[in-house]
């Protein structure tokens, strides 16, 4: 089945802020939420529908990928989510996670959760600078970074091997303290995290001597990363599995390697397209003739007509870079511009009275164009 765009799902434009988003989830939540429509499943479908559109629009690299790539981009193919097995208690808890407030009461009580499950890992992020030559060709770069990985000593549990974890006394296991208040609006639950056990609900008695009860430890690692041709600033690249290995059995983050092209010299890009000011004398855009201009492939001639304009564009099909996921290449346009020189010789001030004198006695002699008069005073 496929799915429905994200933004028609919450019923918002593309424009939507981070603000806009929320509001209209809260709203779609609400009216679907299991607790309101009990035994529905389609309530149920359409509350897991908006959860999962919401998870990816809120956050604001999920959101990048996917008006980048759309579904492909936040699916199990390697960009970061995965909801091919997102039920109704991922969508619960995403719910209660940003709404679980006051929403508790309403709902009869849901509670937040203990942090005594698996936890996925931290994604981390590096970045990679680029030149624009880089760009124009799939390239590949080595990455080195630094990562929490499972404590082999104590297979990531935090207790000195042999030992087990114990439950904590002061939360009974649950990760979280509840206390009960009555007040003149009724009766008030507060929940907090438990301090003694950090919200695990267990604690170490004998912590590992490698790791010293974290379970991870931090390790170097170097790996070659394909970069695709066509990449821009900001674009990055997930390597699942390479972020921090998660606690207690969860999996691992992913590595989000950044991509930063630096500022040409020549070249402006908007896009695939690449931009550059080439000055031409005045005589090649009078007469016009060969003009050899810079690409990112190196040399290229360009015919130049007789009578061009300064900020006249020309554009050379193909010349640009390479378009993300194969849609072909970019152009490039050069811009010429007419080069005036700020100082003269005695002879060019001469060729260039005498030019004068033959452009004002123009309309004086029928039958000669100032393009052939020129000709002949420069010889050609």
């Amino acid at each position: 089945m496929q799915k429905r765009d994200y933004y028609e799902v919450l019923g918002v434009g593309r424009g939507a802020t981070e603000t806009d988003i929320k509001k209209a989830y809260r709203q779609l939540a609400l009216k679907y939420h299991p607790d309101k429509n009990p035994d529905d499943e389609t309530a149920e479908v359409k509350f897991k529908e908006a959860t999962e559109a919401y998870e990816v629009l809120r956050d604001p690299a999920a959101r990048q990928r996917y008006d980048q790539f759309g579904h492909s981009g936040i699916g199990s193919s390697g960009f970061g989510f995965d909801f091919s097995s997102f039920d109704l208690g991922d969508a619960l808890r995403a719910f209660m996670r940003d709404f679980g407030g006051p929403f508790d009461e309403i709902f009869g009580g849901g509670g937040r959760r203990g942090r005594t499950g698996p936890r996925k890992g931290n994604d981390l992020r590096v970045s990679v600078t680029l030149s624009l030559e880089e760009v124009v060709a799939e390239s590949e770069k080595r990455i080195k970074f630094r990562r929490q990985v499972s404590c082999d000593a104590c297979r990531g549990t935090g207790a000195r091997d042999g030992t087990a974890l114990e439950t904590c006394s002061a939360c009974g296991g649950k990760g979280e303290i509840r206390r009960v208040q009555r007040t003149i609006l009724g009766q008030m639950v507060n929940v907090s995290t438990c301090n003694n056990c950090r919200g695990e609900g267990r604690v170490i008695s004998e912590p590992c001597e490698q790791c010293r009860g974290r379970g991870r430890v931090q390790t170097e690692e170097t790996i070659k990363v394909k970069i695709p041709a066509g990449v821009s600033s900001d674009n990055y690249i997930p390597i699942e599995g390479k972020g921090d290995d998660g606690l207690r059995g969860g999996p691992p983050g992913a590595l989000l390697v950044y991509i930063e092209v630096k500022q040409h010299a020549i070249f402006e890009r908007e896009g695939a397209d690449i931009f550059c000011d080439v000055p031409i004398s005045y005589p090649l855009a009078v007469l016009g003739g060969k003009l050899e201009v810079p690409t990112l492939d190196g040399p290229y001639e360009l015919k130049i007509p007789s009578g061009t304009q300064s900020q006249k564009v020309f554009t050379l099909n193909g010349k640009g870079l390479s378009r993300l996921r194969g849609r072909g290449n970019g152009n490039q346009l050069v811009r010429v511009i007419v080069w005036v020189p700020t100082k003269t010789s005695n002879e060019e001030k001469e060729l260039l009275t005498r030019l004068s004198e033959l452009r004002d006695s123009e309309k004086l002699e029928p039958g000669r164009g100032f393009l052939q008069k020129l000709r002949k005073l420069l010889g050609d």
